[in-house]
């Protein structure tokens, strides 16, 4: 009996060793190295529409643990509009999970600064790309595959990758540190560079960031810090498990 007793406390023990991390919460473990949750699962705490005080009163919805853009017309920033942190981030590791619907747009800035008088369309800011590169006709755009899923848009092509079926979710993460940045996703690394270096430079210079107002405040995309930004494109996106760190 007591042996039989033993066992049973041992496979209690070892289900809850197994049980998976509820979605938009952090571990001890996250906690003690410097994590800190972007979305808490349940509010719009720490986010606030793009050049605005205040969070968007419809379009982007908190529901069963999600952050969701609703659907208009696929164009950008023109209906419920983009969103951003409060807080700017310089040297930083950010990890978080996109889920597309079909034929989907929409885009994780990071160093989005917001400049006077507002541009037209989405804030300026460098950009991890979320879509679905099979239906979305601006995978086809661009150089080089550079505006497919998890690219720098319309800068670096991400390579090697592996993205789950259109439903699914995908994780994302960007790590900067000083002038050298990574995209990763699904766990491998897709994209690497020097932010302000000769070759970056030189890749923006081929790019739609080589106009004038993108430069007018200083180098497309080496501000030494900046928001981050979710981008309302027209289309369904949801995101979850948003987490950054200090680096």
């Amino acid at each position: 009996m007591k042996a039989l007793l033993i066992t049973a406390v041992l496979w209690v023990g070892l289900i809850a060793a197994e049980k998976p991390q509820a979605p938009n919460t952090l571990t001890a473990k996250e906690k003690k190295e410097g994590w800190q949750l972007l979305f808490d699962g349940k509010t719009t705490k720490g986010w606030r529409g793009a050049y605005k005080d205040q969070f968007p009163e419809k379009g982007w919805l908190v529901q069963d643990g999600l952050l969701t853009i609703s659907k208009t017309d696929g164009s950008e920033s023109t209906h419920y509009g983009d969103i951003v942190t409060e807080g700017e981030y310089g040297d930083f590791d950010l990890m978080f999970e996109f889920k597309l619907t079909e034929g989907a747009n929409s885009g994780l800035k990071y160093f989005v600064v917001e400049e006077s008088p507002k541009p037209k369309g989405s804030a300026y800011g460098l950009e991890f790309q979320v879509l679905d590169d099979d239906k979305h006709p601006d995978a086809k755009m661009g150089r080089d595959g550079n505006r497919t899923v998890g690219s720098l848009y319309d800068l670096i092509p991400a390579k090697g990758k592996k993205a789950n079926p259109i439903g699914e979710w995908n994780q994302g993460r960007v790590v900067s540190k000083g002038s050298h940045v990574e995209h990763w996703l699904n766990g491998k690394k897709v994209v690497e560079y020097e932010r302000g270096s000769e070759e970056f430079r030189k890749l923006v210079a081929q790019s739609k960031y080589k106009a004038p107002s993108y430069n007018a405040h200083g180098r497309f995309g080496e501000a030494p810090k900046g928001h981050l930004l979710l981008q309302d494109h027209g289309d369904r996106v949801s995101f979850r498990n948003m987490k950054i760190k200090a680096l």
